[in-house]
């Protein structure tokens, strides 16, 4: 490959990329932004209307919400209002999405490796516990010092909308730790409410629900149909939390949580690709739907719900979640009496200044001690902005009002509690973001290397000691990269020992089907030592990178063909390479190649002559 050496011009963070070179999707890794966005709006629509509704006729809302509605089934019968409907039924589906994106989060995610994991778990923890004393300390004496649930939980709806709306430009790893604090600030927040704000609790169902949850988790054993036996043991599950008394949204991240996540088998794989060549030879209903059976069966459950139920709550659950219980009156006499409330300022400050301290408090004394794994591009500013953005407590700090104060009165003046704090937080997370993304200009983002180079983590060819240093971010499928690579074989040719090349993952998704399999293969391969030896075989047949392909390179390199192929489906393979793409989005690589010259980034033609230029220059 060394006499591939055209001469093009390397990614340019201020200019888009010229014809040929592609933007990096993290599509993969970073879903549906604009459906998050959108979503959110419609959420802030729902929220306005509501208000608008309640102080224009709040009669009409009223009498709405408390509709009753009724499933009969011979002689068993279930009431419940139009408002519980949406609370309890609806958002136990929203609560088991967020959980699926969590747990594959921690199964082949961001979060398998437990020291990154540790930052927003003890995030969450602090989250649950700082805000609850702050409250208890201000409202203390007014009769409602039990309404501390209202200030523990963060609003993962608007916390994930939000986020979307005014987030920084590089919203990846952020995103990621958001989301792990949010669901087990929610796990928490429905515990405590089982805990402390249930009243009518009847331990006999949840033995109910143990059994059908252990039959969830035993369903990914059935060789098919498995999808309306899931469907049953949910629907079963939920009855029994609420039967039980425990919040039955509880149910949904329950659920979610045993939901099987995993990387598609290469032999799931082949076999979908021989029944579609099989169903293209000789199309009939039968290899038609035996087709779309194997290819929905190689992709693991978990990834088929998110994408079948993210639209319905985004744009369905979520605002009439808002519309359902945002209906708060601001009469003068309202908003008088709240701004002398204990309660009221016991929930601003609680879940403003609380959850502001705790997640901002808790990260900064994990970082001075360096306790856990942070990541390029979740710097304590983002966090700072995030933290803030945390304050906005609006699903179940409204629930918990209902249960925890009786007086309407002293519930009207928490709801404006909830809402003002929400308000400020947003407003508060804005201006923290636009901070942040102000002393970060655009023209110096990605300018250096971001993570260093650890020898024990990154594929390093040439001496660990030597003088002169170029990381590369790639894909083995991409042609530019291809002609990188003999640039690269010069460069080393030339400076022999000098010199130390470090290959990072930044594989092109959106346009290159292959080029994630073809970078979880080659650590697979490194697992066995082998990563540039069977990154040069990629690089060698870029057009045949299938499954089949990629387990025939494994054994023509003598390596363990039973290890590699379950390497491939291991979590920490997945997660080295979703980490690579998450540094790669901190620093603003948008096409690839693109090099990091001693530690600087390389703008400019990428041919021999030039990198070698580069490399002396920045030795100086």
């Amino acid at each position: 490959m060394s006499d591939l050496t055209e001469i093009r011009r390397s990614p340019d963070p201020e200019r888009p990329p010229a014809r040929g070179e592609r933007r990096v999707s993290v599509a993969a890794r970073i879903r549906n932004t604009d459906q998050a966005r959108t979503g959110a709006a419609l959420l802030l629509l729902a929220t306005v209307v509501a208000i608008a509704w309640a102080n224009i006729s709040y009669t009409s809302y009223h009498d709405l919400w408390e509709t009753p509605v009724g499933i009969s089934v011979g002689d068993h019968e279930i009431h419940m209002e139009l408002h519980a409907l949406v609370n309890d039924a609806l958002m136990a589906v929203f609560f088991f999405t967020v959980g699926l994106e969590v747990r594959r989060e921690f199964a082949i995610g961001e979060l398998t490796s437990w020291s990154r994991a540790l930052v927003p778990v003890v995030a969450a923890i602090a989250g649950l516990a700082v805000p609850a004393l702050v409250y208890l300390l201000v409202a203390s004496g007014s009769g409602y010092e039990h309404a501390w649930g209202v200030v523990i939980s963060t609003d993962t709806a608007f916390l994930v909308g939000a986020l979307a709306l005014i987030g920084p430009r590089v919203v990846g790893r952020l995103r990621v730790f958001l989301l792990a604090l949010a669901v087990v600030d929610d796990i928490g927040a429905l515990s405590i409410i089982a805990l402390a704000y249930t009243e009518d609790f009847d331990p006999a169902p949840l033995g109910v629900a143990a059994l059908g949850l252990v039959g969830i988790w035993c369903t990914r054993y059935l060789p098919r149909t498995r999808g309306p036996v899931y469907v049953t043991l949910a629907v079963v599950v939920w009855f029994a939390f609420l039967a039980s008394g425990v919040h039955p949204t509880l149910a949904g991240v329950a659920i979610a949580l045993l939901v099987p996540v995993y990387r598609p088998d290469r032999r799931e794989v082949e076999q979908a690709l021989e029944m579609a060549h099989t169903f293209r030879q000789s199309p009939n209903s039968e290899y038609a739907r035996a087709a779309a059976n194997s290819l929905r069966e190689s992709i693991s459950i978990n990834e088929r719900l998110q994408t079948a139920y993210a639209p319905y709550v985004a744009y369905v659950i979520l605002p009439l979640f808002a519309l359902a219980n945002a209906g708060v009156q601001l009469t003068d006499g309202i908003l008088g009496d709240a701004l002398r409330s204990p309660v009221t300022w016991g929930i601003v400050l609680g879940l403003v200044a609380g959850k502001f301290v705790a997640v901002f408090g808790s990260a900064f004394v994990l970082r001075l001690l360096r306790i856990g794994d942070f990541g390029p591009g979740l710097t304590l500013d983002r966090i700072a902005g995030g933290g803030a953005l945390c304050g906005i407590g609006f699903t179940i700090s409204l629930f918990i009002v209902g249960l925890a104060i009786d007086d309407p009165a002293a519930q009207n003046e928490a709801r404006v509690g909830v809402l003002t704090a929400s308000v400020i937080a947003f407003v508060l997370a804005t201006i923290l973001f636009r901070i942040s993304d102000a002393v970060r200009p655009t023209e110096e983002i990605g300018k250096t290397l971001l993570r260093p180079v650890d020898p024990a983590r990154d594929h390093v060819s040439g001496p660990s000691d030597a003088p002169l240093t170029i990381v590369e971010y790639g894909d083995f499928q991409c042609g530019f990269c291809l002609r990188a690579s003999g640039s690269i074989e010069e460069v080393r040719r030339e400076l022999g020992d000098e010199l130390r090349y470090i290959w990072r993952h930044a594989p092109l998704t959106r346009y290159h089907p292959n080029a994630l399999a073809a970078a979880e293969a080659a650590e697979a391969a490194a697992a066995q030592g082998s990563f540039f030896a069977y990154a040069r075989s990629l690089f060698a047949d870029q057009e045949n990178q299938r499954p089949t392909d990629i387990v025939r390179r494994a054994r023509e390199l003598n390596l363990d063909a039973t290890r590699f192929e379950s390497d491939l489906t291991s979590p920490e393979i997945t997660a080295r390479v979703q980490s690579d793409l998450l540094d790669a989005e901190a620093m603003n690589v948008t096409a690839v190649p693109t090099f990091f010259v001693n530690g600087r980034r390389h703008v400019g033609p990428y041919d021999a002559r030039a990198l070698i230029r580069a490399l002396r220059a920045s030795d100086i």
